[in-house]
Protein backbone atom coordinates (compact mmCIF):
# COMPACT_ATOMS: atom_id res chain seq x y z
CA UNK A 1 0.00 0.00 0.00
CA UNK A 2 2.87 2.19 0.85
CA UNK A 3 4.85 1.48 -2.03
CA UNK A 4 1.60 2.46 -4.20
CA UNK A 5 1.09 5.97 -2.36
CA UNK A 6 4.72 6.44 -3.47
CA UNK A 7 4.68 5.53 -7.01
CA UNK A 8 1.23 7.06 -7.09
CA UNK A 9 2.78 10.30 -6.03
CA UNK A 10 5.80 9.84 -7.81
CA UNK A 11 3.93 9.72 -10.84
CA UNK A 12 1.83 12.96 -9.97
CA UNK A 13 5.28 15.05 -9.32
CA UNK A 14 6.68 13.50 -12.43
CA UNK A 15 3.33 15.01 -14.33
CA UNK A 16 4.13 18.37 -12.92
CA UNK A 17 7.31 18.75 -13.96
CA UNK A 18 6.64 17.07 -17.57
CA UNK A 19 4.03 19.73 -17.55
CA UNK A 20 6.45 22.52 -16.35
CA UNK A 21 9.04 21.43 -19.05
CA UNK A 22 6.91 21.31 -21.76
CA UNK A 23 5.76 24.90 -20.58
CA UNK A 24 8.85 26.22 -20.62
CA UNK A 25 9.40 24.96 -24.10
CA UNK A 26 6.74 26.38 -25.21
CA UNK A 27 7.74 29.77 -23.91
CA UNK A 28 11.10 28.94 -25.07
CA UNK A 29 10.12 28.19 -28.57
CA UNK A 30 7.34 30.90 -28.99
CA UNK A 31 7.42 33.69 -31.11
CA UNK A 32 5.60 36.46 -28.69
CA UNK A 33 3.59 39.54 -30.20
CA UNK A 34 6.30 42.11 -29.99
CA UNK A 35 8.39 39.66 -31.68
CA UNK A 36 7.48 40.91 -34.81
CA UNK A 37 10.56 41.00 -37.48
CA UNK A 38 10.45 40.39 -40.90
CA UNK A 39 12.11 38.46 -42.14
CA UNK A 40 11.30 36.57 -39.79
CA UNK A 41 14.87 34.82 -37.42
CA UNK A 42 15.73 31.24 -37.99
CA UNK A 43 15.21 30.82 -33.98
CA UNK A 44 13.89 32.51 -31.65
CA UNK A 45 14.10 31.65 -27.37
CA UNK A 46 12.35 33.24 -25.16
CA UNK A 47 13.52 33.99 -21.79
CA UNK A 48 12.33 35.51 -18.43
CA UNK A 49 12.99 39.20 -17.54
CA UNK A 50 13.54 41.99 -19.67
CA UNK A 51 16.27 44.77 -20.74
CA UNK A 52 15.51 48.66 -19.59
CA UNK A 53 16.60 50.47 -22.56
CA UNK A 54 16.34 54.13 -21.30
CA UNK A 55 18.62 57.46 -20.95
CA UNK A 56 21.10 55.42 -18.28
CA UNK A 57 21.72 52.93 -20.59
CA UNK A 58 25.39 52.83 -22.16
CA UNK A 59 26.94 51.80 -25.31
CA UNK A 60 30.24 49.50 -24.86
CA UNK A 61 32.11 50.11 -28.19
CA UNK A 62 36.08 49.14 -27.80
CA UNK A 63 36.85 49.43 -31.84
CA UNK A 64 36.50 51.10 -34.92
CA UNK A 65 33.05 48.61 -36.25
CA UNK A 66 31.82 49.27 -32.72
CA UNK A 67 31.90 52.51 -32.56
CA UNK A 68 30.28 52.58 -36.05
CA UNK A 69 27.24 50.79 -34.57
CA UNK A 70 27.14 52.67 -31.61
CA UNK A 71 27.13 55.55 -33.87
CA UNK A 72 24.02 53.85 -35.85
CA UNK A 73 22.36 52.82 -33.09
CA UNK A 74 22.10 56.38 -31.34
CA UNK A 75 21.22 57.69 -34.86
CA UNK A 76 17.94 55.88 -34.77
CA UNK A 77 17.69 56.75 -30.86
CA UNK A 78 17.72 60.14 -31.63
CA UNK A 79 15.48 60.09 -34.83
CA UNK A 80 12.88 58.24 -33.08
CA UNK A 81 12.72 58.62 -29.37
CA UNK A 82 14.65 62.00 -29.03
CA UNK A 83 17.77 60.84 -27.06
CA UNK A 84 21.17 59.17 -27.34
CA UNK A 85 23.35 56.67 -25.08
CA UNK A 86 27.04 57.69 -23.55
CA UNK A 87 29.41 55.49 -25.54
CA UNK A 88 32.21 53.89 -22.99
CA UNK A 89 34.90 51.37 -24.02
CA UNK A 90 35.22 50.38 -20.59
CA UNK A 91 32.86 46.96 -19.29
CA UNK A 92 30.26 47.48 -17.54
CA UNK A 93 28.58 44.93 -15.21
CA UNK A 94 25.00 45.89 -16.10
CA UNK A 95 22.49 47.90 -18.30
CA UNK A 96 24.48 48.36 -21.28
CA UNK A 97 24.19 47.38 -24.82
CA UNK A 98 27.13 45.68 -26.80
CA UNK A 99 28.73 45.28 -30.08
CA UNK A 100 30.99 41.82 -30.88
CA UNK A 101 32.48 41.46 -34.35
CA UNK A 102 33.53 38.35 -34.24
CA UNK A 103 35.07 36.38 -37.73
CA UNK A 104 34.94 32.82 -36.64
CA UNK A 105 31.50 31.94 -35.54
CA UNK A 106 29.54 33.23 -38.04
CA UNK A 107 28.87 33.34 -41.85
CA UNK A 108 29.15 36.66 -43.74
CA UNK A 109 25.38 37.48 -42.85
CA UNK A 110 24.39 35.66 -39.82
CA UNK A 111 24.63 37.32 -35.97
CA UNK A 112 23.26 36.41 -33.07
CA UNK A 113 21.16 38.92 -30.60
CA UNK A 114 21.02 37.93 -26.62
CA UNK A 115 19.41 40.12 -24.57
CA UNK A 116 18.98 39.54 -20.83
CA UNK A 117 17.70 41.75 -17.97
CA UNK A 118 21.70 43.10 -17.40
CA UNK A 119 23.28 43.48 -21.17
CA UNK A 120 22.11 43.32 -24.63
CA UNK A 121 24.81 41.94 -27.06
CA UNK A 122 24.71 42.02 -30.99
CA UNK A 123 27.36 39.52 -32.31
CA UNK A 124 28.75 38.80 -36.08
CA UNK A 125 30.43 39.81 -38.74
CA UNK A 126 30.41 43.31 -39.73
CA UNK A 127 27.44 42.77 -41.62
CA UNK A 128 25.65 40.51 -39.73
CA UNK A 129 25.83 42.87 -36.92
CA UNK A 130 24.32 45.34 -38.92
CA UNK A 131 21.44 43.18 -39.43
CA UNK A 132 21.16 42.37 -35.82
CA UNK A 133 21.02 46.14 -35.33
CA UNK A 134 17.80 46.01 -38.16
CA UNK A 135 16.27 43.05 -36.14
CA UNK A 136 16.30 45.31 -32.71
CA UNK A 137 15.09 48.26 -34.52
CA UNK A 138 12.09 46.40 -35.25
CA UNK A 139 11.57 45.16 -31.59
CA UNK A 140 11.32 48.55 -30.46
CA UNK A 141 8.19 50.55 -30.19
CA UNK A 142 7.69 53.00 -32.66
CA UNK A 143 6.01 55.75 -30.64
CA UNK A 144 8.23 57.75 -28.75
CA UNK A 145 9.17 56.09 -25.04
CA UNK A 146 11.32 57.22 -21.99
CA UNK A 147 12.25 53.58 -21.21
CA UNK A 148 11.61 50.93 -23.71
CA UNK A 149 11.06 47.10 -21.90
CA UNK A 150 13.18 44.74 -24.43
CA UNK A 151 12.32 41.01 -23.44
CA UNK A 152 14.90 38.50 -22.39
CA UNK A 153 15.88 35.79 -25.41
CA UNK A 154 18.22 34.77 -27.45
CA UNK A 155 17.95 34.99 -31.42
CA UNK A 156 20.45 33.08 -33.68
CA UNK A 157 19.70 33.83 -37.15
CA UNK A 158 21.33 34.11 -40.74
CA UNK A 159 20.56 34.11 -44.34
CA UNK A 160 18.94 31.29 -46.77
CA UNK A 161 20.99 33.24 -49.61
CA UNK A 162 23.90 35.28 -49.96
CA UNK A 163 22.30 37.32 -53.05
CA UNK A 164 19.04 39.50 -51.76
CA UNK A 165 18.42 41.81 -54.44
CA UNK A 166 15.79 45.04 -55.15
CA UNK A 167 15.78 46.72 -58.39
CA UNK A 168 14.93 49.96 -59.69
CA UNK A 169 14.23 51.04 -63.09
CA UNK A 170 15.09 54.73 -63.83
CA UNK A 171 15.44 54.74 -67.23
CA UNK A 172 11.58 54.82 -67.88
CA UNK A 173 11.10 57.69 -65.25
CA UNK A 174 14.33 58.96 -63.44
CA UNK A 175 13.68 59.17 -59.56
CA UNK A 176 15.52 61.72 -57.82
CA UNK A 177 18.97 61.19 -55.70
CA UNK A 178 16.96 61.71 -52.33
CA UNK A 179 14.57 58.74 -53.16
CA UNK A 180 17.11 56.31 -54.36
CA UNK A 181 19.07 56.71 -50.84
CA UNK A 182 15.59 56.35 -49.42
CA UNK A 183 15.09 52.88 -51.43
CA UNK A 184 18.02 51.94 -50.17
CA UNK A 185 17.82 52.53 -46.28
CA UNK A 186 14.47 50.64 -46.91
CA UNK A 187 16.00 47.62 -48.32
CA UNK A 188 18.59 47.38 -45.75
CA UNK A 189 16.16 47.76 -42.89
CA UNK A 190 14.68 44.85 -44.28
CA UNK A 191 18.08 42.59 -45.00
CA UNK A 192 18.63 42.78 -48.80
CA UNK A 193 21.97 43.12 -49.29
CA UNK A 194 21.97 44.33 -53.84
CA UNK A 195 20.55 46.95 -55.46
CA UNK A 196 20.15 46.35 -59.65
CA UNK A 197 20.27 50.20 -60.49
CA UNK A 198 18.38 49.74 -64.26
CA UNK A 199 20.59 53.20 -65.72
CA UNK A 200 19.80 53.24 -68.85
CA UNK A 201 16.88 51.54 -71.36
CA UNK A 202 14.93 53.11 -74.71
CA UNK A 203 13.06 55.46 -73.05
CA UNK A 204 16.28 57.50 -71.00
CA UNK A 205 19.93 57.24 -70.45
CA UNK A 206 20.68 57.95 -66.72
CA UNK A 207 24.29 58.16 -65.91
CA UNK A 208 26.86 60.62 -67.06
CA UNK A 209 29.86 59.39 -69.49
CA UNK A 210 32.04 62.01 -69.44
CA UNK A 211 33.98 60.47 -73.08
CA UNK A 212 30.35 60.75 -74.80
CA UNK A 213 28.64 63.58 -73.06
CA UNK A 214 25.55 63.23 -75.74
CA UNK A 215 24.33 60.05 -73.85
CA UNK A 216 23.12 62.47 -71.21
CA UNK A 217 22.96 65.75 -73.68
CA UNK A 218 20.49 63.92 -75.67
CA UNK A 219 19.69 60.79 -74.33
CA UNK A 220 18.14 61.73 -71.06
CA UNK A 221 15.45 63.87 -72.71
CA UNK A 222 12.47 62.97 -74.18
CA UNK A 223 9.33 65.34 -74.69
CA UNK A 224 6.89 63.16 -73.54
CA UNK A 225 5.46 59.65 -72.43
CA UNK A 226 2.75 57.17 -73.18
CA UNK A 227 -0.77 58.68 -72.37
CA UNK A 228 -2.30 56.03 -70.18
CA UNK A 229 -1.93 52.57 -70.19
CA UNK A 230 -0.33 51.36 -73.72
CA UNK A 231 -2.10 51.08 -76.78
CA UNK A 232 -0.95 50.47 -80.29
CA UNK A 233 -1.78 53.89 -81.06
CA UNK A 234 0.44 56.54 -79.28
CA UNK A 235 -1.18 59.59 -77.56
CA UNK A 236 1.42 61.38 -76.03
CA UNK A 237 0.74 63.07 -72.60
CA UNK A 238 2.58 66.07 -72.79
CA UNK A 239 4.60 66.11 -70.27
CA UNK A 240 8.63 66.28 -70.81
CA UNK A 241 10.73 63.93 -68.80
CA UNK A 242 14.26 64.46 -68.05
CA UNK A 243 17.38 63.90 -65.47
CA UNK A 244 20.50 61.82 -65.29
CA UNK A 245 23.15 61.19 -62.16
CA UNK A 246 26.19 62.61 -62.42
CA UNK A 247 29.69 60.68 -61.68
CA UNK A 248 29.71 62.57 -58.54
CA UNK A 249 25.92 61.76 -57.47
CA UNK A 250 27.01 58.28 -58.87
CA UNK A 251 29.85 58.20 -56.19
CA UNK A 252 27.90 59.14 -53.53
CA UNK A 253 25.24 56.78 -53.74
CA UNK A 254 27.68 53.72 -54.17
CA UNK A 255 29.29 54.38 -50.67
CA UNK A 256 25.69 55.62 -48.98
CA UNK A 257 24.32 51.71 -50.05
CA UNK A 258 28.23 50.63 -49.11
CA UNK A 259 27.66 51.90 -45.22
CA UNK A 260 24.34 49.66 -44.91
CA UNK A 261 26.12 46.57 -46.53
CA UNK A 262 24.45 47.18 -50.07
CA UNK A 263 26.89 46.59 -53.16
CA UNK A 264 25.16 48.56 -56.08
CA UNK A 265 25.05 46.78 -59.56
CA UNK A 266 24.79 49.12 -62.31
CA UNK A 267 22.76 47.76 -65.51
CA UNK A 268 23.67 48.99 -68.90
CA UNK A 269 21.61 47.66 -71.74
CA UNK A 270 22.77 45.70 -74.64
CA UNK A 271 22.69 45.16 -77.26
CA UNK A 272 18.69 46.09 -77.21
CA UNK A 273 17.12 48.27 -75.70
CA UNK A 274 19.26 51.14 -77.18
CA UNK A 275 17.43 54.02 -78.75
CA UNK A 276 18.35 56.71 -76.10
CA UNK A 277 22.16 55.54 -77.20
CA UNK A 278 21.84 55.51 -81.41
CA UNK A 279 19.69 58.95 -80.54
CA UNK A 280 23.17 60.26 -79.10
CA UNK A 281 25.37 58.59 -81.58
CA UNK A 282 23.33 57.12 -84.41
CA UNK A 283 26.43 55.54 -85.56
CA UNK A 284 26.40 52.97 -83.33
CA UNK A 285 23.77 51.57 -84.85
CA UNK A 286 23.56 49.40 -88.51
CA UNK A 287 21.88 52.45 -89.90
CA UNK A 288 23.29 55.22 -89.06
CA UNK A 289 21.62 57.70 -91.93
CA UNK A 290 18.39 56.80 -90.54
CA UNK A 291 17.08 59.31 -87.64
CA UNK A 292 16.90 57.90 -84.21
CA UNK A 293 15.18 59.15 -81.13
CA UNK A 294 14.40 58.43 -77.12
CA UNK A 295 11.31 56.42 -76.72
CA UNK A 296 8.23 58.01 -75.48
CA UNK A 297 6.10 55.00 -75.70
CA UNK A 298 6.81 51.64 -73.84
CA UNK A 299 7.63 48.26 -75.60
CA UNK A 300 10.21 46.80 -77.63
CA UNK A 301 11.95 48.18 -80.09
CA UNK A 302 14.45 47.34 -83.48
CA UNK A 303 16.84 49.82 -82.61
CA UNK A 304 19.76 48.10 -81.70
CA UNK A 305 23.62 48.44 -81.15
CA UNK A 306 25.28 47.32 -84.28
CA UNK A 307 28.20 44.47 -83.97
CA UNK A 308 31.52 46.64 -85.15
CA UNK A 309 34.39 47.71 -83.85
CA UNK A 310 33.07 51.16 -83.63
CA UNK A 311 30.33 49.78 -81.00
CA UNK A 312 32.19 47.27 -79.15
CA UNK A 313 35.35 50.50 -79.05
CA UNK A 314 32.13 52.73 -77.31
CA UNK A 315 30.85 49.88 -75.10
CA UNK A 316 34.18 49.05 -73.65
CA UNK A 317 35.02 52.94 -73.08
CA UNK A 318 31.27 53.53 -71.55
CA UNK A 319 32.00 50.33 -69.15
CA UNK A 320 35.18 51.60 -68.42
CA UNK A 321 33.70 54.94 -66.59
CA UNK A 322 31.07 52.60 -65.18
CA UNK A 323 33.63 50.18 -63.85
CA UNK A 324 35.26 52.83 -61.97
CA UNK A 325 32.16 54.15 -60.61
CA UNK A 326 30.62 51.11 -58.67
CA UNK A 327 34.13 49.53 -57.72
CA UNK A 328 32.46 47.59 -54.95
CA UNK A 329 30.22 45.61 -57.51
CA UNK A 330 31.47 42.16 -58.36
CA UNK A 331 29.11 42.39 -60.96
CA UNK A 332 27.72 44.43 -64.31
CA UNK A 333 24.41 43.59 -65.54
CA UNK A 334 24.64 44.45 -69.28
CA UNK A 335 20.87 43.04 -69.71
CA UNK A 336 21.13 41.40 -73.26
CA UNK A 337 16.49 41.12 -73.12
CA UNK A 338 14.42 41.73 -75.94
CA UNK A 339 16.72 41.86 -78.86
CA UNK A 340 15.02 42.37 -81.89
CA UNK A 341 17.72 41.46 -84.76
CA UNK A 342 15.50 42.94 -87.75
CA UNK A 343 18.13 45.83 -88.05
CA UNK A 344 21.05 42.69 -88.60
CA UNK A 345 19.36 41.01 -90.95
CA UNK A 346 19.55 42.68 -93.61
CA UNK A 347 23.18 44.48 -92.48
CA UNK A 348 26.58 44.01 -94.45
CA UNK A 349 28.54 44.20 -91.47
CA UNK A 350 26.87 41.27 -89.70
CA UNK A 351 26.78 39.18 -92.55
CA UNK A 352 30.49 39.91 -92.77
CA UNK A 353 30.86 39.17 -89.16
CA UNK A 354 28.69 35.52 -89.26
CA UNK A 355 31.25 34.62 -92.41
CA UNK A 356 34.57 36.09 -90.69
CA UNK A 357 32.85 33.91 -86.98
CA UNK A 358 31.03 31.07 -88.67
CA UNK A 359 27.91 32.42 -86.48
CA UNK A 360 24.73 30.40 -88.07
CA UNK A 361 22.40 32.78 -87.33
CA UNK A 362 21.42 36.30 -85.38
CA UNK A 363 20.93 34.95 -81.95
CA UNK A 364 24.69 33.25 -82.29
CA UNK A 365 25.35 36.86 -83.19
CA UNK A 366 23.88 38.07 -79.72
CA UNK A 367 25.84 35.23 -77.77
CA UNK A 368 28.74 36.55 -79.92
CA UNK A 369 27.87 39.82 -79.22
CA UNK A 370 27.82 39.29 -74.99
CA UNK A 371 31.13 36.87 -74.86
CA UNK A 372 32.62 39.89 -76.66
CA UNK A 373 31.90 42.11 -73.81
CA UNK A 374 32.46 39.36 -71.30
CA UNK A 375 36.08 39.10 -72.38
CA UNK A 376 36.54 42.88 -71.68
CA UNK A 377 34.34 43.38 -68.19
CA UNK A 378 36.38 39.74 -67.17
CA UNK A 379 39.48 41.63 -67.82
CA UNK A 380 38.27 44.25 -65.53
CA UNK A 381 37.84 41.38 -62.50
CA UNK A 382 33.84 41.82 -62.49
CA UNK A 383 31.45 38.98 -64.16
CA UNK A 384 28.49 39.56 -66.34
CA UNK A 385 24.61 39.18 -65.04
CA UNK A 386 22.16 39.18 -68.22
CA UNK A 387 18.63 38.42 -68.49
CA UNK A 388 17.93 34.92 -69.42
CA UNK A 389 17.77 35.48 -72.88
CA UNK A 390 21.57 35.72 -73.25
CA UNK A 391 20.82 31.93 -73.48
CA UNK A 392 20.17 32.25 -76.91
CA UNK A 393 23.07 31.28 -78.96
CA UNK A 394 25.03 30.13 -76.18
CA UNK A 395 25.83 31.43 -72.75
CA UNK A 396 28.71 33.19 -72.55
CA UNK A 397 31.27 31.43 -70.19
CA UNK A 398 31.18 33.34 -67.00
CA UNK A 399 27.65 34.86 -67.16
CA UNK A 400 25.44 34.74 -64.10
CA UNK A 401 21.65 34.18 -65.37
CA UNK A 402 19.12 36.15 -64.23
CA UNK A 403 16.05 34.58 -65.10
CA UNK A 404 13.12 36.55 -65.47
CA UNK A 405 10.50 34.18 -67.81
CA UNK A 406 9.85 32.29 -65.64
CA UNK A 407 12.31 29.53 -64.12
CA UNK A 408 13.31 27.84 -67.31
CA UNK A 409 16.33 29.73 -67.90
CA UNK A 410 17.32 29.14 -64.68
CA UNK A 411 16.72 25.59 -65.10
CA UNK A 412 19.19 25.45 -68.18
CA UNK A 413 21.40 27.46 -66.57
CA UNK A 414 22.41 25.61 -63.17
CA UNK A 415 22.06 22.73 -65.10
CA UNK A 416 24.77 23.81 -67.25
CA UNK A 417 26.89 24.88 -64.72
CA UNK A 418 26.22 28.53 -64.30
CA UNK A 419 25.35 30.92 -61.54
CA UNK A 420 21.80 32.11 -61.52
CA UNK A 421 19.49 34.83 -60.21
CA UNK A 422 15.91 34.04 -59.82
CA UNK A 423 13.57 36.97 -60.28
CA UNK A 424 10.93 35.42 -62.08
CA UNK A 425 7.96 37.81 -63.59
CA UNK A 426 5.09 35.40 -62.04
CA UNK A 427 5.96 35.91 -58.64
CA UNK A 428 8.53 39.11 -58.89
CA UNK A 429 7.81 42.35 -61.14
CA UNK A 430 6.06 44.79 -58.64
CA UNK A 431 4.92 46.83 -61.46
CA UNK A 432 2.36 44.53 -61.45
CA UNK A 433 -1.24 45.63 -60.28
CA UNK A 434 -2.06 44.22 -56.60
CA UNK A 435 -5.90 44.48 -57.30
CA UNK A 436 -8.78 45.22 -59.07
CA UNK A 437 -7.98 46.92 -62.20
CA UNK A 438 -11.12 48.70 -61.76
CA UNK A 439 -9.97 50.34 -58.20
CA UNK A 440 -5.87 50.16 -58.64
CA UNK A 441 -3.45 52.55 -60.45
CA UNK A 442 -3.60 52.30 -64.29
CA UNK A 443 -0.25 49.93 -65.08
CA UNK A 444 0.27 46.31 -66.12
CA UNK A 445 -2.41 44.28 -66.20
CA UNK A 446 -1.34 40.75 -64.91
CA UNK A 447 -2.00 40.41 -61.09
CA UNK A 448 0.59 39.79 -58.25
CA UNK A 449 -1.09 39.58 -55.32
CA UNK A 450 1.07 39.74 -52.34
CA UNK A 451 0.59 36.28 -50.77
CA UNK A 452 1.82 34.74 -54.24
CA UNK A 453 4.90 37.13 -54.01
CA UNK A 454 5.11 35.11 -50.23
CA UNK A 455 4.81 32.12 -51.79
CA UNK A 456 8.15 32.43 -53.98
CA UNK A 457 10.50 29.50 -53.75
CA UNK A 458 14.01 30.59 -55.49
CA UNK A 459 14.98 27.21 -56.20
CA UNK A 460 13.01 25.62 -58.99
CA UNK A 461 11.80 22.10 -57.73
CA UNK A 462 13.51 20.85 -61.03
CA UNK A 463 16.95 21.04 -59.91
CA UNK A 464 18.79 18.53 -58.06
CA UNK A 465 20.49 19.37 -54.82
CA UNK A 466 23.62 19.92 -56.71
CA UNK A 467 22.41 21.84 -59.31
CA UNK A 468 20.59 24.17 -56.68
CA UNK A 469 23.81 25.20 -55.43
CA UNK A 470 24.07 27.67 -58.38
CA UNK A 471 20.63 29.78 -57.31
CA UNK A 472 22.44 32.30 -55.52
CA UNK A 473 19.24 33.91 -54.80
CA UNK A 474 16.66 36.39 -56.53
CA UNK A 475 15.35 39.87 -56.30
CA UNK A 476 12.27 42.09 -56.93
CA UNK A 477 11.90 43.97 -59.95
CA UNK A 478 10.38 47.71 -60.46
CA UNK A 479 10.00 48.72 -64.10
CA UNK A 480 8.43 52.21 -63.77
CA UNK A 481 6.63 53.11 -67.19
CA UNK A 482 3.73 53.71 -65.22
CA UNK A 483 5.23 55.23 -61.63
CA UNK A 484 6.30 58.67 -62.72
CA UNK A 485 6.66 59.69 -59.07
CA UNK A 486 8.69 58.17 -55.95
CA UNK A 487 5.41 57.73 -54.06
CA UNK A 488 4.16 55.76 -57.07
CA UNK A 489 6.53 53.25 -56.19
CA UNK A 490 6.44 52.67 -53.23
CA UNK A 491 2.70 52.04 -53.56
CA UNK A 492 3.50 49.30 -56.19
CA UNK A 493 6.54 47.97 -53.89
CA UNK A 494 5.54 47.96 -50.07
CA UNK A 495 4.35 45.32 -48.62
CA UNK A 496 5.44 42.93 -51.44
CA UNK A 497 8.80 44.16 -50.72
CA UNK A 498 8.54 42.27 -47.82
CA UNK A 499 7.63 39.52 -48.97
CA UNK A 500 10.45 39.30 -51.19
CA UNK A 501 12.65 40.05 -48.20
CA UNK A 502 11.37 36.86 -46.34
CA UNK A 503 11.58 34.99 -49.55
CA UNK A 504 15.27 35.50 -49.98
CA UNK A 505 16.04 34.81 -46.12
CA UNK A 506 13.90 32.43 -44.07
CA UNK A 507 13.88 28.97 -44.88
CA UNK A 508 10.56 27.15 -46.62
CA UNK A 509 9.80 25.04 -43.13
CA UNK A 510 9.93 29.00 -41.23
CA UNK A 511 7.40 30.49 -43.16
CA UNK A 512 4.03 31.19 -42.51
CA UNK A 513 1.95 33.54 -44.55
CA UNK A 514 -0.84 33.83 -41.44
CA UNK A 515 1.96 34.75 -39.01
CA UNK A 516 3.72 37.06 -41.62
CA UNK A 517 0.72 39.08 -41.80
CA UNK A 518 0.59 38.94 -38.07
CA UNK A 519 3.82 40.35 -38.18
CA UNK A 520 3.35 42.49 -41.47
CA UNK A 521 0.94 44.31 -39.66
CA UNK A 522 3.42 46.18 -36.65
CA UNK A 523 5.77 47.22 -39.89
CA UNK A 524 3.04 49.47 -41.13
CA UNK A 525 3.22 52.24 -37.87
CA UNK A 526 7.00 52.11 -38.55
CA UNK A 527 6.55 52.79 -42.31
CA UNK A 528 4.12 55.52 -41.56
CA UNK A 529 6.43 57.67 -39.23
CA UNK A 530 9.40 57.20 -42.39
CA UNK A 531 6.28 58.35 -44.65
CA UNK A 532 6.44 55.07 -46.93
CA UNK A 533 3.10 55.26 -49.43
CA UNK A 534 2.36 51.67 -48.90
CA UNK A 535 -0.64 50.06 -50.17
CA UNK A 536 -2.48 48.52 -46.82
CA UNK A 537 -3.39 45.14 -47.85
CA UNK A 538 -6.96 43.29 -48.26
Amino acid sequence: MKLLMFCSTSIRVLGVLVLAMLSFGAIANAETPEINVIPKPQSISIGRGTFSLGRKTKILAMSEATRRFALMLNAFLQANYGFELKVTDKPQKANVIQFAVMIDEFNDDGYSLNVSAKTLQISGRESGVFYGLQTLFQMLPPNIAKEIKIPSLEIRDYPRFPYRGMHLDVSRHFMPVEFVKKYIDLMAQYKFNYFHWHLTDDQGWRIEIKKYPRLTEIGSTRPESQLGAYTKTFRGDGVPVSGFYTQEQIKDVVAYAKARYITVIPEIEMPGHSSAALAAYPELSCKPAQSYHVQMTWGIFKEVYCPTDTTFKFLEDVLSEVIDLFPDSPYIHIGGDEVLKDMWKDSPEVASLMEREHLKDEHEVQSYFVRRMEKFINSKGKRIIGWDEILEGGLAPNAIVMSWRGSKGAIEAARAGHDVIMSPNDYAYFDYRQGDAKTEPIGQSTFLPLEKVYSFDPVPKELSSDEAKHVLGGQGNVWTEYMKTPEQVEYMVFPRMLAMAEDLWSTPENKNYTDFRRRLDAQFPRLDKQGVKYRKPE
